[in-house]
């Protein structure tokens, strides 16, 4: 009596457990083709250089970029450094350096003195200093180590 009841139990959850499966799958493949990162840098380009944009929306297109798995390109930083400068906000500009210089990860003493070499010139344009210039690059109240004194 318990393995008919037990076999008829596990037939009925093989059944909801494949069909489960076969509609995740539909759903993710209707997904669409994935996009270039030509037409990816375009996409977020023309996001910061909308007419009307405001901070909230600047901040939006930023958070986004900086939590996706990816370091955003120099014409993506300049685009959300002169929408920064558009709505005259230079701690987001200067907030939007540091979190790019955060994305480089473990690859910072490559990637970031490249990103600052392709933006120098926009930085100088806008008039927005870099982190380094300002000195948020190290911190201002960190005790020595033990080990360099």
């Amino acid at each position: 009596m318990l393995r008919i009841t037990a076999g008829k139990l596990a037939g009925a959850m093989r059944g909801t457990i494949v069909g489960t499966s076969s509609r995740v799958a539909a759903v993710r493949s209707l997904h669409g083709t994935e996009e270039s990162a030509e037409e990816f840098d375009k996409r977020y380009e023309k996001y910061f250089s909308r007419e009307g944009i405001d901070g909230w929306e600047i901040r939006k297109g930023m958070n986004d970029l900086l939590g996706m798995d990816v370091v955003p390109s120099p014409k993506i930083i300049e685009a959300g450094l002169r929408a920064s400068r558009r709505v005259n906000d230079i701690a987001l500009a200067i907030r939007w350096l540091e979190g790019c210089k955060d994305k480089c990860g473990d690859q910072k003493a490559t990637l970031y003195p490249y990103l600052l070499e392709k933006i120098t010139p926009t930085l100088q344009e806008l008039g927005v200093p870099t982190i380094e210039e300002l000195g948020y690059d190290k911190p201002e109240l960190a005790l020595k180590s033990v080990f360099d004194q």
